[in-house]
This record gives structure tokens, sequence and C-alpha cells, in this order.
């Protein structure tokens, strides 16, 4: 609801939503949760890390994206628990229908986010208002706001299926 930027003049960028969690997310991710199990959402996984102060496993609802050959896992709603989690562990777990693989991650610089940003806002439509450029914005627009949303590579860990 509240706004963290404002718009340029240009028009390429908008103010961008502030992410608050909420019963009512949970509830959504968990009804999101069953879709995504039965492989009924493009590009979408059930991510789970190793709680850093519990131990516990916490899963999320992601979006996974594919640009020039690799895999990228996108934190829309910035640094939020499963991004410390899984900057503590370096490594993840993506589920969906019975495949189960577990990757090392690596977070990378704004240059590199950059043009995954510009993909992910193409193909996660549910959360273009958390970020301030426009999914048609230059690549340069996502760079600059590549510290508000962490990017990692993701390297399968070999020896899991």
């Amino acid at each position: 609801m509240a706004d963290t930027t404002s718009s340029q003049p240009d028009g390429t960028s908008r103010p961008a939503r502030q992410y608050r969690p909420s019963r009512g997310r949970r509830l959504g991710d968990a009804v999101i949760g069953v879709f995504i199990r039965a492989g009924l959402v493009p590009s979408s996984y059930l991510l789970t890390t190793r709680g850093r102060k519990t131990g516990r496993p916490r899963t999320n609802p992601v979006t996974v994206v594919e640009h020039d050959g690799r895999r990228w896992l996108v934190a829309p709603y910035g640094p939020v628990s499963w991004v410390h989690n899984a900057r503590a562990a370096g490594r993840v777990t993506l589920r969906r229908r019975l495949d189960k693989r577990d990757y090392a991650v690596r977070e990378v610089s704004p240059q590199e986010a950059g043009p995954v940003l510009k993909r992910y806002v193409g193909i996660a439509t549910a959360t273009r208002p958390y970020f301030q450029a426009a999914k048609h914005a230059p690549v340069e627009d996502f760079i600059a706001e590549a510290d508000r949303h962490p990017v990692f590579e993701l390297t399968p860990i070999s020896g899991d299926r």
C-alpha cells in the first residue's frame, strides 16, 4: 500500500508497492501451493529453505526464471525470510510435482540481475506492482533497482533427483 519511490518524468518507472505479510497472503500461498504441487502453474515451484535460526524447513511459492541457459531465483518482495535463509545456507530445494532438487545459490550483482529482473517482470505478472521499473522499461532501470530485489543463480547440486 505504501509507495517506496516516485515515478520518473519519462514514464519508464512508477511507484513500487511495499510487501506486507498477512494471514490472507499466507492463505493465498497455501492455495497456490496446491496448484504448484500439481504442476498447474507455469514456471512456479515450491521453494524450501532451512530456517537460519530454528533449523526448520520453510516453504514458499516462487517463480523460477530461465535466462541465457541458466536458472534464476528472484525475490520480488525484497529481502524477506526465505532470502535470508538462502543466503545463510547457500542452498535451497525446489519442488514441483514429483520432481525435487537441491540447488546451490549464488547472489548476483545488479548488472547481472538487471536482465533477469526484466525477464521476471515479463512472466510474473502478480508481482509487477512491487517493481518501480515498468515491464517494457530498459534493462538499466532494472539494474537501478536490483538492490531491492535479490537475484540468485541456481546451480544443481549433483547426485540429487
